[in-house]
């Protein structure tokens, strides 16, 4: 998922940081998601200070910012580190983003024109190829337009939805899926769940892409716990 672009410049900038601190929150979100920052591992102010040749402060208005989307976990005389993120912590992230994604699925439908059916077949299609090359792969989300999701929460029409997927829920999906990197995926299947979900969408039965999605979702987390639960075992 090293490919996702889970975080943009602007968003640290919006929230009242400076154009440093976006940049090195950049930079360690980019780290987190491709793994070279693990769940877990110390984010100590003074080495990042050093990594990136500047004062402390903007490196901890940096840090702040990404515990703020849920990437980074402050502990009393530790200091900032990689999330962990517990079952307790995967059962709501995947509530909260079935709840997002169901109704941006919703409003998709109900908005659906030509363009939209268009691009809809197109990422597809891409995920066909991708089962195709590896049929005992995971789907991986790949983010912006080239992303059946990310799509579906653009196409939605509501930016409140697209950014609270893109800003927030998603990162910390790749983070969960990083801290458990053994769970095989479900490709073959969320294929065939995806092209359910986009005939209801192109069809405009908007109820109907709601609860596919959902039910989707909900199949995802199921595969997942049970995989999760199996590694302590």
């Amino acid at each position: 998922m090293a490919g996702f672009k889970l975080f943009t410049i602007s968003a640290i900038e919006r929230s009242g940081h400076g154009s440093a601190s976006a940049q090195i929150g950049h930079e360690l979100t980019l780290d987190i998601m491709a793994g070279r920052l693990a769940p877990g591992d110390r984010l100590a102010e003074v080495a990042l200070a050093e990594r990136f040749d500047i004062s402390r402060g903007p490196v901890r208005e940096a840090l702040r910012y990404l515990a703020s989307i849920g990437l980074v976990t402050f502990t009393p005389n530790i200091g900032a580190s990689v999330r962990v993120m517990s079952v307790s912590d995967a059962k709501a992230l995947y509530e909260v983003r079935a709840a997002l994604e169901s109704e941006a699925a919703r409003l998709a439908a109900l908005r659906v024109d030509a363009r939209a059916k268009d691009e809809l077949r197109h990422v597809l299609q891409q995920h066909k190829e991708s089962v195709a090359k590896h049929p005992s792969g995971a789907y991986l989300q790949r983010g912006g337009d080239n992303d059946f999701h990310s799509l579906i929460a653009r196409l939605s029409g509501n930016y409140l939805i697209e950014q609270a997927l893109g800003q927030e829920l998603y990162p910390q999906l790749v983070l969960l899926r990083a801290q458990h990197k053994k769970v095989q995926g479900r490709g073959q299947i969320a294929l065939v769940e995806h092209q359910r979900i986009v005939e209801a969408i192109i069809e405009k039965d908007s109820e109907l892409a709601a609860m596919l999605m959902r039910r989707h979702l909900t199949a995802s987390y199921t595969s997942f716990l049970g995989q999760i639960q199996g590694e302590a075992e």
